[in-house]
C-alpha cells in the first residue's frame, strides 16, 4: 500500500470517528448551561436555587456562586445588608464544566432580570433593584461571545455549512450561498426571539437534521439539479429553519429587556463570526488536501459521513418528538 493510500485510509477513519462521535443528541445543538433563580421575598432577602423553579437540584461542585460583599448565603437563602443585592456577582466554574450560567432575579418590585455569565464574562454588577444599568457594550460582548460559542457547539449547523461547502465548492458562488443562509437565519432568529414567530422546537430540530441529509444527497448527485444550479435559494430556504434553532438557544439564555436589540444583534454577529471561522478553517484544510491530492478523494466520504450523521439525528429527533407528544 502506498503512502498516499495509507494517509487516505487513516484520514477517512479519523474523520468517520469524529463525525459519528457527534451523533450524541445531547451535543447536537445545545450549549451546556446551568440556571440559577433568585426570588426576593423581603427587602434584601432572597431564596435561591438551581433550576427554573429555584428549587435546588443536584449540581456538581464545579459551580460556586460568589455573592456581593455584605451578603450572607445559606443553603437556599441569601441575606444582604442595607444596600441589598448590590455589588459584583460571579459564579466560579463557568466556562469549564458549563459554558454558561443564566441568572434570573425576581424582585418584589419591578420586572425580573436575566444575566448570562460565561467564561469570557464571568461577573456581573448588581445594583440592588430591578433597574438594569448595564451598557450596550457590556451586553454586546456577553451575547456576542454566547453566539460564537453556540455555533461552534451546534454540530448540526456546522455539518450543514460543511455540506453547503461540498455542494458549492470554494468559488464565487460560495459567497452568495453563505450570504443567503446568513440573511435567512438572521430573519427568523429575530422574528422568533422577539415573539413574532413561534414554532415548537422538536419539529424544527428534526427539520434541521433533515436539511443536512438533503444537501448531502444533492451534492453527491452528478446531474444538474435545481439545488446545484441555485444553491443560494436552497441555503436561504433552510436558513429560515436554522434561524429558528438559533432562536431556541437564545430563548433559553434570555434577553435583557433594557438592551434587547443590542443583545439580539450581538448574538447574531457572534453566530456569523463563528460560521466564518468554520468556513476559513474548512478552506485551509481543503487547500492542504489539494496539495497532496486528497481533496477529490475526500469529498464523497465526507458527504456520506455527514449524511449518515444527519440521518441518525432525524430518526433520533423524530422518535424523541413522538415520545414527547
Amino acid at each position: 500500500m502506498t503512502r498516499a493510500a495509507r494517509l487516505t485510509r487513516s484520514t477517512l477513519a479519523g474523520l468517520w470517528v469524529l463525525l459519528m462521535s457527534l451523533c450524541a443528541p445531547v451535543l447536537s445543538h445545545e450549549m451546556t448551561m446551568m440556571e440559577l433563580t433568585m426570588r426576593e421575598y423581603q427587602p434584601g432577602q432572597f431564596s435561591w436555587g438551581w433550576g427554573p423553579s429555584g428549587k435546588s437540584r443536584p449540581v456538581s461542585e464545579d459551580l460556586t456562586p460568589v455573592w456581593p460583599q455584605g451578603c450572607q448565603a445559606s443553603e437556599q437563602v441569601v441575606q444582604c445588608g442595607p444596600k441589598g443585592l448590590y455589588g459584583p456577582f460571579s459564579i466560579e466554574g463557568v466556562g469549564k464544566a458549563y459554558s454558561a450560567a443564566v441568572v434570573r432575579i425576581f424582585w418584589r418590585e419591578g420586572p425580573p432580570q436575566v444575566f448570562t455569565l460565561t467564561g469570557g464574562q464571568p461577573k456581573v454588577q448588581l445594583f440592588g433593584g430591578a433597574k438594569d444599568t448595564r451598557g450596550a457594550t457590556e451586553v454586546g460582548l456577553t451575547y456576542g461571545l454566547l453566539g460564537f460559542e453556540h455555533i461552534l457547539s451546534g454540530y448540526d449547523h456546522l455539518l450543514f455549512v460543511i455540506s453547503l461547502l461540498m455542494l458549492v465548492g470554494f468559488n464565487r458562488r460560495l459567497v452568495l450561498t453563505i450570504t443567503a443562509f446568513t440573511i435567512a437565519h438572521s430573519l427568523t432568529l429575530a422574528a422568533s426571539a422577539l415573539g413574532w414567530l413561534v414554532l415548537r422546537s422538536p419539529p424544527v430540530e428534526a427539520t434541521i437534521a433533515l436539511s443536512i441529509v438533503l444537501v448531502c444527497g444533492e451534492a453527491l448527485r452528478r446531474d444538474e439539479t435545481l439545488t446545484r444550479r441555485w444553491p443560494a435559494l436552497v441555503a436561504f430556504a433552510f436558513g429560515l429553519i436554522h434561524g429558528l434553532g438559533f432562536a431556541g438557544a437564545l430563548k433559553e439564555i434570555g434577553l435583557p429587556q433594557e438592551q434587547m436589540l443590542a443583545a439580539l444583534l450581538s448574538f447574531n454577529l457572534g453566530v456569523e463570526a463563528g460560521q466564518l471561522a468554520v468556513v476559513l478553517v474548512a478552506w485551509l484544510l481543503w487547500l492542504a488536501a489539494s496539495r497532496i491530492g486528497l481533496s477529490s478523494r475526500l469529498r464523497a466520504p465526507v458527504l456520506y459521513a455527514a449524511g449518515a450523521v444527519g440521518a441518525f439525528w432525524v430518526i433520533d429527533r423524530l422518535v424523541t418528538m413522538g415520545l414527547g407528544a
